[in-house]
């Protein structure tokens, strides 16, 4: 078996919806992960100069809670803010939590190049350690 890189995400053959998965040494690095690959599936960010900062707090809750809290927030922000995360740095808050701290850009700056997802869907949501650090498999519904 070949060992894959040891952070990454990329975009996997799904039916009607858009599926992510994405790969870190910890946690908080696989769901900044999950943000690119999310951000990724309809966005060309290239040439897109980072704006502003922002920062998100996802409240205590078990692993998957707090990716879907994360990518539920993009999603929100770009559909109510029009911006959408260039980089993202998350850490863990010490309460079960985590802070997510942003560079985004606003919609207008990217490239749209694929169908622009509504909602993160919780069928077939992994996330959790994996022999090589974490990984998660999101379905975007699109």
């Amino acid at each position: 078996m070949q060992r894959r890189p040891g952070r990454g995400h990329r975009r996997l053959p799904h039916t009607a919806d858009v599926r992510i998965e994405a790969w870190a040494p910890s946690r908080e690095e696989c769901v900044a992960e999950a943000v690119a690959a999310l951000v990724g599936t309809f966005v060309d960010p290239a040439g897109a100069r980072p704006g502003p900062r922002r920062e998100f707090r996802a409240p205590p809750g078990d692993d998957a809670d707090l990716l879907v809290g994360v990518l539920d927030e993009v999603i929100f922000r770009m559909e109510t803010a029009g911006e959408l995360p260039l980089r993202t740095d998350v850490a863990d808050d010490g309460a079960g939590g985590l802070v997510v701290r942003w560079r985004t850009a606003d919609t207008d700056a990217v490239e749209l190049v694929g169908a622009v997802p509504k909602a993160v869907s919780l069928h077939g949501l992994r996330f959790g350690p994996d022999g090589e650090g974490w990984c998660c498999a999101v379905t975007l519904d699109v």
